[in-house]
């Protein structure tokens, strides 16, 4: 770790130089290489983070799956974006809707899969995605994502995608909602090894301490830093942090400006905001010569969607 922290010093005065770092690298961004990510699958448009919505996703067109991934009391990998059942989105086994009051008490990581899988989380209204199609829809495992995905993208013949996959979680809720980062990652790795895709595999987070994990135990694989708006420290600051180049750098896309193009493409990482939900901003942000963008609504990639 004392090595990568001093390389990664070195890297920053380089990139506060204006010098290239990696001469070979070519932005992504006007080429077919531009990586449409589907957020949540298609949030949008389908149930967020659902079987429904991955493969409408793939009918759209995207390079990319991004998802969110917990544990399960019985250490199965679901894809979720909360570590709860969240009131907005779901129903219980009964019928009636889980509400605010008591959706902290529908804790994944306190459950088994068998039980997770009893609750709605596609037919209820949402209002905030007017767009959203209604459908039946449970929390999946990672491993049904996959096998469901694959197969529908050979049966429809499109290119094989990629998976987008981020580790929920923060220090204050290991061993709360979530393992810690090393049994965590494991656990996710177990599955995508399994299915033999690792070459289309990110692991994204917040969290620094999944992607070191992922970075000295997996070092072939391609990591992204995801960063909000209330990060305190700049970009150099954020890589020091973090102690190694990451593959992708994935802000918030209030974030993107000029400069934060240059460092990223100096430093050889590429440039992956998020979530970017109108035409006038998907095209500007390209303009600006990011290398993808993730978007509820992938068909806003489309010409004229």
């Amino acid at each position: 770790m004392k090595k990568s922290i001093a390389i990664i010093a070195a890297l920053i005065v380089l990139v506060g130089c204006n010098r290239h770092i990696n001469s070979s690298y070519k932005p992504l961004s006007g080429n077919k290489a531009f990586d449409k990510e589907g957020h949540r699958g298609c949030r949008g448009l389908m149930p967020e983070n659902t079987i429904p919505a991955f493969l409408k996703a793939v009918d759209i067109g995207v390079t990319t799956l991004e998802m969110d991934a917990y544990i399960t009391k019985d250490t199965q990998v679901v894809i979720s974006h909360d570590a709860f059942f969240n009131h907005d989105i779901t129903t219980k086994p009964d019928g009636s809707y889980v509400t605010e009051a008591e959706e902290k008490s529908l804790v994944l990581y306190q459950m088994p899969y068998s039980e997770i899988q009893r609750y709605d989380v596609g037919l209820k209204p949402y209002p905030r995605f007017p767009q959203q199609q209604k459908t039946h829809a449970v929390k999946p495992l990672l491993a049904d994502v996959i096998d469901s995905v694959e197969a529908y993208a050979a049966k429809t013949h499109k290119r094989p995608l990629q998976y987008n996959i981020e580790t929920k979680c923060t220090p204050e809720t290991d061993d709360i909602y979530h393992p810690k980062p090393g049994p965590f990652v494991e656990l996710i790795m177990a599955v995508v090894l399994a299915k033999k895709i690792e070459k289309r595999i990110i692991i994204q987070s917040f969290d620094v301490r999944s992607l070191q994990y992922v970075h000295e135990k997996y070092p072939a694989m391609r990591t992204a830093l995801l960063v909000d708006v209330s990060s305190t420290k700049n970009f150099a600051a954020q890589l020091k942090n973090l102690g190694f180049i990451p593959t992708i750098y994935s802000p918030e896309y209030h974030l993107v400006t000029p400069l934060l193009v240059k460092q990223c493409h100096d430093t050889g990482i590429q440039l992956l905001p998020w979530t970017v939900d109108d035409k006038p901003t998907i095209k500007n942000l390209t303009a600006l010569g990011v290398d993808g963008i993730i978007s509820d609504y992938p068909n806003l990639f489309a010409p004229n969607p």
